[in-house]
């Protein structure tokens, strides 16, 4: 062999070392024996991780006891209740956790504290809103360790992990066809050939997460069967997300014996479940409300809000801060009583439709995924969908026009994950009075 051909060997093999764990490596078994469910880490990369994951000291406490929040300050929307001195304890906090090298400044006037001009404070309040939500209502994944602001920012205003839809491919002078988001390098799917946003279908969006289908023929059972081999590869795409997210491999949440089956599933399987759904509704109920808040310089290329997805939180690890505390039993005013967090609202969504039309536009499917994401947030509540019709014209066409739009919004609701047995489809009703627009609704109320 000569020497080029030597060198190139020995640069080939060192390309090929570079992509496997340098020795040593240990594995943990996680299932029953044969099964194949072993997890591997690195010691070294665990070393490295585990200063970035050290829970800051919490601030001393402070008697519950003198007047109110809102009594000593204006403009308190959120933490009212509190004592002027828990109160004060907590907004120090926070700008440690947050924003330590900014100060209070970053979110407030600092010749008016009550004043809303500083858009991050804006933002803060919805935040502080997002997590009171999520520690009261999502312990089906968070347990009693809970979340703080510290959970995602540790010390940064922008938390480090966030993604913004991808925009799609550009088209005009394209002659080798549409890739089909696929086949762009990107890190979000470790430079693989996979599709580069799995967040924008599963993290906001409510589409089926699966590789197999669940019936072999469209009809009713299969209608909405999107279990085609590009919709797998969308499914492998947040998969490999979701294991870099948390520093694990596939076996941590599936069985290799069978990766679909649930009953050999270990309990992880149903708390990722939990976890998926649960920064849905984040994403939908709580950040991108606020994106017209933000400066275009903090929007992401198509105009949308940075999200959140599994890295925002686990940063590598398999829990976050490797489960050694979120600083919430220190700051229990971060959550609240389930009912408080989540109040049933009169209507959980309000459709609106084109004249003569029973097909969702954009801002009707955003309602969807709202009002989808209060459905899997609270498993016992159940919904009526309402349509109403005009009076004027015939009757019977109105009637019939405003039962296709309520059949719409159930079959999109379905879409969405919610069960059928949970949506009532409710006769359609004549609006007496009103606008326009009342005529052409569908509303989606919690069922009596």
């Amino acid at each position: 062999m000569t020497t080029s051909l030597k060198i190139l060997a020995a640069a080939a093999a060192l390309a090929v070392l570079a992509g496997c764990e340098r020795p040593p490596v240990d594995g943990v078994q996680f299932g029953y024996r044969g099964t194949g469910m072993v997890q591997v880490y690195n010691p070294r990369t665990v070393a490295r991780q585990q200063p970035l994951n050290v829970v800051p000291e919490a601030l001393p406490t402070v008697p519950d006891e003198g007047p109110r929040a809102r009594e000593i300050y204006q403009n308190v929307q959120v933490l009212g209740d509190l004592s002027a001195a828990n109160f004060i304890r907590l907004m120090t906090a926070i700008t440690q956790w947050v924003s330590p090298e900014q100060g209070c400044n970053y979110c407030h006037n600092p010749a008016n504290l009550a004043d809303d001009s500083v858009y991050t404070k804006v933002v803060a309040r919805k935040m502080l809103q997002l997590t009171q939500n999520v520690n009261a209502n999502w312990k089906s994944h968070v347990a009693d360790t809970g979340v703080t602001c510290w959970t995602c920012h540790r010390g940064k205003p922008v938390p480090e992990y966030v993604w913004f839809t991808a925009p799609p491919q550009d088209l005009k002078s394209n002659f080798i066809g549409d890739k089909a988001g696929q086949n762009t390098p990107a890190k979000t799917v470790g430079y693989a050939s996979l599709p580069f946003d799995p967040f924008t279908p599963y993290l906001r969006d409510a589409l089926p997460i699966r590789v197999n289908g669940r019936a072999p023929l469209p009809g009713p059972e299969g209608a909405n069967n999107r279990s085609s081999i590009q919709q797998a590869e969308h499914t492998y795409a947040l998969m490999m997300h979701m294991s870099s997210g948390l520093g694990v491999n596939c076996t941590y949440c599936h069985n290799t014996r069978s990766i679909s089956e649930w009953t050999s599933s270990p309990p992880t399987r149903v708390t990722a479940w939990y976890g998926i759904r649960m920064v849905r509704d984040i994403n939908v109920n709580y950040i991108e409300p606020v994106t017209n808040v933000f400066p275009a310089n903090r929007l992401g290329e198509l105009g949308d809000v940075a999200k959140t997805h599994c890295a925002t939180c686990h940063q590598g690890a398999y829990k976050p801060l490797y489960g050694n505390g979120s600083l919430l039993k220190a700051h229990p005013e971060l959550t609240v009583p389930p009912k408080a967090a989540a109040p049933k609202a009169a209507a959980l969504g309000r459709i609106l439709f084109a004249v003569n039309r029973s097909e969702l536009n954009a801002e009707g499917r955003a309602a969807i995924r709202r009002a989808a994401a209060q459905l899997t947030a609270d498993q016992a509540l159940k919904v009526d969908i309402s349509g109403f019709a005009d009076q004027t014209g015939s009757a019977d066409k109105n009637l019939e026009l405003a039962r296709q739009r309520a059949v719409a919004v159930r079959e999109a609701l379905k879409a969405a994950g919610v069960p059928e047995a949970r949506i009532n489809l409710r006769k359609p009703e004549f609006v007496i009075g009103g606008t326009a627009d009342d005529s052409r609704r569908v509303d989606i109320i919690p069922a009596t």
